[in-house]
C-alpha cells in the first residue's frame, strides 16, 4: 500500500447492495465505511480502505469501484469465502430498509504510525470475529491519532440494544468524533431524550458529537462549549437516503482535517479545545455532502468543486 503515511483508513464493510425500488432490483457496491472512504477519496484525501469481501464476481465489483474512487485498498481485504450482500427496499417516499447476508473479519492493518485518521463504524464495529479487532485499531490508533466513529446501528442484524450497547459506548470513548442517527439513538436508549444522550457521551471524551435527524438537521456538542448548536440540512429534491449518513460522515472528517481539527496527535488537543466558530466549516461541508447525495439515487460521492459550488450560491455557509 503505497503513501499510506498521507492516508485515512476506513475499515468496515463493503458489500453489494441489492436494492429493490418498486419490484425493480438494481445491483450496487456499498457498505457503510466503503461509502465514507468514497467521499473522502473523492473530496481529495488520500484514503485507503480495510474490508471483507471474497474473491468473487461480487467482491471484483467492489475492488473494481474502490480502485475506480482512488481507495488504496488493505491487502487481504479480499479473502472472505463470499462477498457480503444487503438488501435493501426503498419505499415511495425514498428511504431505505434492509436485510442482510454478512461475513466479517479484518486484514491485517497498517500501524497507527502509517495512517493519519482512522473512521469505523456500522456492523464492522461489532459483528464478531472481526469486531473486536476494530476495537483493538481503535484503541492503537486513539493513543497517538484521531478516529472518527458512526455506529450505523442495523437492528435487523443485532436484533437487541444490549447485545451491542457496551461495544458502542466503548468506541465512543476512544474516539474524537462520533456522528449518530436520532433513529440509532432511539433504538440503542428507548425514552432517553437525544441531548442528554450527547451530553453522556461527550463526557466519555469525544471533543465532538453530531446527532443527524434526517430533514431536520443535526445536533452539535463540543466538548469545550456548554451549549448545544443546531445545524439546518440543505434544501434539496430528496432522490433517496441511501448513504446520506456516510456522505455527512465524509464531509465531516474532511471539514475537520481541512480546520486542523483531525489527523494528529496535536490535532486531539485541538479538537476538545476548539469552539463554534472552528468547526463550523466543517459541518457546513457536512450537511452539504449529504445533500448533494440525497439529490441523486444511490451513495453518490460529491466533490471538492461541487461543495464549493453550493457555497459560492450560499454564502452564508463559509
Amino acid at each position: 500500500m503505497n503513501n499510506s503515511q498521507q492516508s485515512i483508513l476506513c475499515v468496515g464493510e463493503a458489500l453489494i447492495d441489492i436494492v429493490d425500488r418498486g419490484g425493480k432490483k438494481s445491483e450496487h457496491v456499498g457498505g457503510s465505511p466503503m461509502n465514507v472512504a468514497t467521499v473522502l477519496a473523492s473530496l481529495g484525501h488520500p484514503t485507503s480502505l480495510a474490508s471483507w469481501w471474497g474473491n468473487d464476481r461480487r467482491g471484483h465489483e467492489i475492488a473494481r469501484v474502490a480502485a475506480s474512487a482512488g481507495l488504496q485498498i488493505v491487502e487481504g481485504s479480499d479473502r472472505a469465502e463470499r462477498t457480503s450482500v444487503a438488501h435493501a427496499t426503498v419505499d415511495e417516499t425514498g428511504r431505505a430498509t434492509y436485510e442482510f447476508d454478512l461475513l466479517w473479519e479484518v486484514p491485517i492493518l497498517p500501524t497507527p504510525r502509517e495512517i493519519t485518521h482512522l473512521h469505523v463504524g456500522s456492523i464492522g464495529a461489532t459483528m464478531e470475529p472481526g469486531g473486536s479487532d476494530v476495537l483493538a485499531a481503535v484503541k492503537r490508533m486513539a493513543i497517538q491519532g484521531t478516529v472518527s466513529y458512526d455506529p450505523n446501528l442495523r437492528p435487523a442484524i443485532m436484533k437487541r440494544p444490549s447485545s451491542v450497547k457496551a461495544r458502542v459506548e466503548e468506541i465512543v470513548t476512544h474516539s474524537d468524533v462520533v456522528k449518530v442517527s436520532d433513529e440509532d439513538l432511539e433504538w440503542l436508549y428507548p425514552n432517553t431524550p437525544v441531548e442528554q444522550i450527547m451530553r453522556n457521551w461527550i463526557a466519555k471524551g469525544p471533543g465532538l458529537v453530531i446527532v443527524t435527524r434526517g430533514p431536520w438537521g443535526a445536533y452539535a456538542k463540543l466538548s469545550a462549549d456548554r451549549d448545544m448548536l443546531v445545524v439546518d440540512a440543505l434544501d434539496v429534491e430528496l432522490a433517496d437516503t441511501v448513504g446520506a449518513g456516510d456522505s455527512f460522515m465524509g464531509g465531516l472528517i474532511s471539514g475537520l482535517i481541512d480546520a486542523g481539527l483531525l489527523g494528529s496527535a496535536a490535532s486531539k488537543g485541538a479538537l476538545r479545545e476548539a469552539r463554534w466558530h472552528d468547526v463550523q466549516p466543517a459541518l457546513h461541508c457536512a450537511v452539504i455532502s449529504s445533500g448533494l447525495t440525497v439529490s441523486q439515487h444511490g451513495a453518490y460521492a460529491p466533490t471538492r468543486e461541487e461543495i464549493n459550488n453550493v457555497i459560492l450560491a450560499q454564502p452564508g455557509l463559509k
